[in-house]
């Protein structure tokens, strides 16, 4: 498998529909980038949940994902579930947002997940974020839109143990659902590490990207 390798990253900008939607799609990625690159800025945006325990549940899990970086939460009050309904506000927002951030690497929700809120997300951000590389970033929930992905992100076992720890210990409002266990996080913790050959990963769909093979022009 040919591999990638980046230099050092200094910023990040890292976007969910839901409280748990970032720690659940790239929290083993998270805690890889910020033990790599001690000091990173990152920048998140949440659409919802805000003024609710979803959001200090958010706020609390985040600093335990970015611990040692240079962290800055957003958690705004669009409605759960009915985010398509205000897309001229989302569209803003997100907007907003890009102008308060100069990342190396966008994250958001994948454009075919089958939830109208991250999907609607993932539609926005290429259109705000035009020229930076913008990886998709796949949701576990009972619906079926795994997606087919372009990026691995290989994790260490004890990075993949510590993502499920993590979010057991600060999102308890979702511990009651059917598909929150940690069977189901390592379970797609291991398939996409057995295709990238590694024993976990995150896996990742890529917007579009330069492949720089002669130096910059």
């Amino acid at each position: 498998m040919i591999e990638l390798v980046p230099g050092a990253r200094r910023e990040i900008a890292v976007l969910g529909a839901h409280c748990d939607d970032i720690a659940i799609g790239m929290g083993g990625t998270l805690l890889t980038l910020v033990r790599a690159n001690p000091g990173i800025r990152v920048r998140a945006l949440v659409l919802t949940g805000a003024g609710t325990a979803r959001e200090a549940e958010e706020r609390a899990a985040l600093a335990a994902f970015c611990a040692g970086a240079d962290l800055t939460v957003t958690v705004l009050g669009f409605p759960d579930g009915r985010t398509p309904e205000h897309w001229g506000e989302v569209k803003t927002a997100v907007a907003q947002f890009r102008r308060t951030t100069e990342p190396d690497v966008v994250f958001a929700p994948q454009r075919r997940d089958a939830h109208q809120d991250h999907r609607l997300l993932a539609e926005l951000v290429p259109t705000e974020f035009r020229d930076h590389l913008v990886l998709g970033y796949e949701i576990l929930k009972w619906e079926t839109d795994t997606p087919q992905p372009h990026l691995f992100s290989p994790l260490t076992s004890d990075i993949a143990d510590a993502k499920v720890r993590l979010l057991h210990e600060h999102y308890p409002s979702q511990v009651g659902r059917d598909w929150f266990d940690e069977a189901s996080f390592l379970a797609l913790s291991r398939l996409r590490g057995v295709q990238c050959r590694h024993t976990d990963a995150e896996a990742f769909v890529l917007e579009k990207a330069l492949l720089g093979l002669g130096g910059r022009r």
